[in-house]
């Protein structure tokens, strides 16, 4: 693998084996984002469950106190009057049989969807197309509900929907680099208390396994997991 300079020199500031507080990883991380353009602030972390089992498959949202500084385009699968509350609420789009249509036809300039129940039939026909792309609308995260104006609402404040992946891991982006190190401080807790707060009862062991902050071009630092249970 090939690592340009600037990669290079960023990693020879970060100890391979230290384990950071989270002040100082997010200092690190911000001193090795030295990109063109401004990177985002992404968290890994490995838990200690078997994904496979339904009731360790981890998922869910937190409210990032700072928002995760990017503009996320909303899409509101609704009839009418709730298409026009979505909008007024501020969704980007909003209505049913077009949006059906577009998303058949291969379209995908959209970061989110909600939708009302009473259109998840129409919604259900959508899945092979949205859930590879984890955009299928789902009860459990918001995202299927009556009061359309109020998700949209917390999602354009800074809602986010994480899940663990194949490989016991959740993986998201908490912010960019040029937030202040306390608003990353803020978003980071938010998270890590949010995915505590959701271990399994059938989970053994060690439920988080290990905590890596990095920034989208920059290398990883690993974060002392010990930091999560004294908040």
């Amino acid at each position: 693998m090939h690592f340009s300079k600037r990669y290079k020199a960023s990693a020879a500031k970060i100890e391979r084996e230290k384990d950071y507080s989270i002040d100082e990883a997010i200092t690190k991380v911000k001193e090795g984002a030295t990109s063109k353009f401004v990177e985002s602030v992404d968290i890994a972390v490995r838990l200690g469950v078997d994904p496979k089992k339904a009731d360790q498959a981890i998922r869910g949202t937190v409210a990032l106190p700072h928002g995760a500084g990017k503009e996320v385009r909303v899409l509101v699968l609704a009839k009418p009057p709730k298409d026009e509350e979505a909008k007024a609420a501020g969704a980007d789009h909003a209505g049913l049989q077009e949006y059906v249509q577009k998303i058949q036809g291969g379209w995908a300039d959209i970061d989110v969807i909600i939708a009302t129940p009473d259109v998840m039939m129409e919604v259900g026909k959508l899945g092979k197309i949205l859930g590879p792309r984890g955009l299928m609308p789902n009860p459990k995260s918001g995202t299927v509900t009556p009061d359309v104006a109020k998700a949209v609402t917390e999602v354009k404040a800074g809602k986010i929907e994480f899940r663990v992946d194949k490989a016991g891991i959740l993986h998201a982006s908490i912010g960019k680099a040029n937030f202040e190190a306390k608003q990353l401080s803020d978003n980071i807790h938010a998270f890590l208390n949010t995915v505590t707060k959701l271990r399994p009862a059938t989970a053994k062991g060690t439920y988080i396994k290990s905590i890596t902050l990095s920034s989208t071009m920059g290398p990883g630092v690993k974060i002392d997991r010990n930091q999560v249970a004294a908040h």
